[in-house]
């Protein structure tokens, strides 16, 4: 049985109704009990300093002071995720026009997706809440960080994915072990089960379910990682990309707090949303002008942001509305394209969620929503190599030769 309350989660003090405002203890709480809103970590998070910061580990533990888990979390075994590179993006930023742009690229964890910041900090609050088990329904990333992380930490992992997921996810989900469970249905049907099945396994802690307030504060590293390696300052915008819409929302959740504690300079920024135009249901209500999204079944190969009832769908909104940003999308042959342009300029093999990004960050400097001479941060969040059927369509060799020097000198390729 996992226990109700908790009192070694660091800084956390309470969980916050982001609706409401009502608070209550900490503890595996996903839903406010009074109005049904999503619950939020609550912090008093001290003295942190940039010093401490840079004294800590070389991962996300370097922050542990600004999240919700144990003091000793990095004494337990774990993937040790994040302080990925930040790349300076000199040559995709002279082919798009822009004057300064890098690349947050975090295919360098251990999983090679961003998914291992969110697991890492689940796994440490999951188990200070007394769960046995690790579980996720996922679209290919978080299944894999979540078999691996429980793979190094000793305990039993239950991940559920669409049966229809790309099969290089599958192996690299499969190959850790554990429960693996495929699931005939979308995504969005993929994740009403976990639901069903979390109300009856008690032990069982859904990554991105039941103690979803402790897993998406995992995404805030990106933004402290953001900061820290610009010198401790912000970009002037930043793009990310959107599934459930909890890592734009807590990349800006990041920057309000650095800037609180004094880290930072306040200056403003921009936030923009990039989905997929075959799963953009944010998107479209950004252009509409609604305050409510209206959930969409996906159809797109960016399968890894194919949640087409995101449950930070609504914040995105706000966050895009309240910084002065945007929230577009772009077509499966954009995705691709984008692709093989952050490969081509940057030596980057991005994931299909990466092809929405760069697409998103091409179509919006070319519509002047982007402002060209601002500092521009873009989120690689994955792989290329667990996406390859997006792109082994329209690449091949330059030729095929024998093994003569005539042969070479034929193919005019000199």
């Amino acid at each position: 049985m996992a226990l109700t309350s908790a009192t070694n989660l660091g800084p956390a003090t309470a969980l916050t109704c982001r609706e409401c405002g009502h608070t209550r203890e900490l503890g595996p709480h996903y839903a406010c009990e009074e109005c049904f809103g999503p619950l939020e970590i609550s912090y008093d998070f001290g003295d942190v300093t940039r010093e401490s910061i840079e004294a800590g580990p070389r991962n996300i533990w370097r922050y542990k002071g600004l999240l919700p888990v144990p003091s000793h979390v990095e004494e337990t075994p774990n993937t040790e995720p994040g302080l990925t590179r930040l790349v300076r993006a000199d040559h995709l930023a002279e082919t798009l026009g822009l004057s300064a742009l890098w690349v947050k690229d975090d295919s360098g964890n251990p999983t090679h997706s961003f998914k291992d910041r969110v697991v890492a900090v689940a796994l440490a609050a999951a188990r200070e809440l007394g769960f046995k088990v690790l579980a996720c329904p996922s679209t290919g990333n978080l299944a894999n960080a979540v078999a691996a992380a429980a793979a190094r930490a000793g305990i039993r992992s239950a991940v559920f994915v669409p049966s229809n997921l790309e099969s290089q996810k599958i192996i690299t989900t499969a190959v850790y072990g554990g429960t693996f469970v495929t699931v005939d249905g979308n995504y969005d049907d993929v994740n009403r089960l976990a639901s069903e099945i979390a109300g009856e396994q008690d032990d069982w802690a859904f990554v991105n379910v039941n103690v979803r307030p402790y897993y998406a504060e995992g995404s805030k590293t990106l933004g402290y990682e953001i900061a820290e390696q610009l010198g401790w300052r912000l970009p002037d915008q930043i793009v990310v990309p959107v599934a459930s819409g909890s890592q734009l929302t807590k990349i800006d959740k990041a920057f309000q707090e650095l800037i609180k504690l004094g880290l930072v300079e306040d200056k403003p920024y921009k936030v923009f949303g990039a989905q997929a135009a075959g799963c953009d249901p944010v998107a479209n209500a950004f252009k509409q002008g609604w305050d409510v999204f209206r959930p969409v079944k996906p159809d797109t190969i960016a399968k890894s942001l194919a949640i087409g009832n995101p449950a930070d769908g609504t914040y995105v909104l706000d966050v895009a509305r309240r910084t002065g940003g945007a929230v577009e999308d772009v077509t499966d042959e954009q995705v691709v394209e984008g692709i093989r342009l952050l490969a081509a300029t940057e030596g980057i093999f991005g994931e299909t969620a990466g092809g929405v990004t760069v697409g998103v960050l091409k179509k919006l400097t070319e519509s002047g929503a982007l402002d060209p001479a601002a500092e521009t941060v873009i989120i690689n969040s994955g792989d290329g190599l667990k996406t390859l059927d997006a792109v082994a369509p329209v690449v091949a060799p330059t030729a095929n030769i024998a093994p003569t020097l005539d042969a070479f000198r034929a193919a005019g390729i000199a």
